[in-house]
């Protein structure tokens, strides 16, 4: 599978574009700077509303941070003794987990993470050793064969993550194990005699996050035309060289990079409303303040003879675009998917198995809850960011169906 990833200008910013087989997967609309989410600080307890099992916390920048306390458990106090309990005035260490959402403050956890390629660190959560479980069964005995003498420190935990399953030499994975290790501890070390208010971790820039924050797997080749990025990125593979990615500065000044990859019809798709189908059918995407709802339609199809194969090929590609669509727009809390209708219930037991297929490799957790009595399929995504029309502060452009000339040439720009 051949993976792309663009790094160019639009509209003025530095924006992240992740093709894969030139389909638009995925968008990084920050990937110029930095943002606050994956951060760690030192904040301080503004707040504690006992009757929501919440506080609000106080980090950088005057920014306030909505904090449950089912995430403060095992905090990390800076000006006292920890004694189990959060009380207003304390100063803690607390990492920036969901961005904050229109009117909703950025949600914080006491319960810290460092990810890193091959291992990621827990501070205040699950102790031990973890192993992620896309490892092979093979990769899962070999690694833990390896790490089995490694000695953890009290309170902090060791994600060991796919990625690791590519390392076969023995001392290289206790080399990266160990270098995961230390920086928690040096975190946390040095975390301690910071003023409040102050970032402990590195501030990453937009364009790395994904793949060292976000957790996704690198790609085949990284194309920029933005030649500060391609420095900073050059010097971050060259720090680890087991990483395969072809980078490439590209300079030619004919054709814009985001003309060569057609990066504005792609983006533009994912605005619209209507989602066309290579088998004729298409879907409509309509979120709401509640939910978001997504109707599978046949389209161009009229041939009744063989409906029901019919309705199953378009449900089945449009469970592989949903997925994709979902990713891609970053939708997020509950989606309903509104398939065609089929008689046959074990072709609906089907979709939602596509369904699963599909979303298994989002960054972001995604449920396929069940279908409905009336055909609908529940859906639920985790939200960690704005909807990508938002973050990108675009209109949603409302259009007719204008396929084969039906267009009412008519169309509707909806501030969000």
């Amino acid at each position: 599978m051949s993976t792309v990833y663009v790094i160019t200008r639009y509209q003025s910013k530095q924006t992240g574009f992740l093709l894969e087989n030139d389909r638009l997967i995925e968008v990084f609309p920050d990937a110029g700077g930095f943002d606050l989410l994956g951060g760690i600080y030192v904040g301080k307890v503004q707040r504690i509303l006992k009757n929501i099992g919440a506080a609000f916390v106080e980090i950088a920048g005057g920014q306030i941070g909505f904090l449950p306390l089912s995430e403060a458990g095992h905090a990390i106090l800076t000006n006292r003794s920890a004694d189990g309990r959060l009380q207003s005035g304390d100063e803690l260490f607390v990492q920036v987990k969901k961005d904050a959402v229109k009117t909703k403050d950025p949600v914080l956890s006491a319960r810290l993470s460092l990810p890193g390629r091959y291992f990621c660190t827990n501070i205040g959560g699950a102790a031990g050793i973890r192993y992620s479980a896309r490892l092979t069964l093979d990769q899962k005995n070999r690694l833990e064969s390896t790490l089995a003498d490694l000695t953890l420190p009290d309170g902090i935990g060791l994600v060991v993550r796919t990625a690791a399953g590519e390392l076969e030499d023995g001392s290289v994975i206790k080399r990266y194990a160990t270098e995961q290790i230390q920086r928690a501890e040096q975190l946390i070390s040095v975390g301690r005699t910071r003023s409040v208010y102050s970032l402990l971790s590195e501030q990453i820039p937009g364009f790395l996050k994904p793949f060292t924050q976000e957790r996704l797997p690198w790609p085949k080749k990284v194309v920029t035309d933005e030649p500060g990025i391609y420095t900073a990125f050059s010097e971050y593979l060259a720090r680890d060289p087991l990483l395969q990615v072809k980078l490439e500065l590209y300079a030619d000044p004919t054709l814009s990079l985001s003309a060569l990859y057609g990066l504005a019809q792609k983006l533009d798709d994912a605005f619209s409303r209507t989602v066309w189908l290579k088998s004729g059918g298409y879907l409509v995407i309509e979120p709401t303040e509640a939910l978001t709802v997504i109707d599978v339609n046949t389209g161009k199809y009229t041939d009744r003879k063989q409906a029901e194969e019919t309705f199953r090929l378009i449900n089945a590609e449009a469970a592989c675009e949903i997925a994709r669509q979902l990713r891609l727009r970053n939708l997020s809390g509950i989606i309903l998917a509104d398939f065609i209708n089929m008689k046959d219930k074990e072709a609906n037991h089907h979709i939602l198995s596509l369904l699963r297929q599909f979303t298994a490799d989002d960054p972001v957790p995604v449920r396929i809850v069940d279908m409905t009595a009336l055909g609908l399929v529940e859906i639920t995504r985790q939200k960690r960011r704005p909807p990508l029309a938002e973050q990108m502060g675009r209109s949603r452009k409302k259009h007719e169906i204008s396929r084969d000339g039906k267009s009412q040439g008519r169309e509707i720009f909806e501030e969000l």
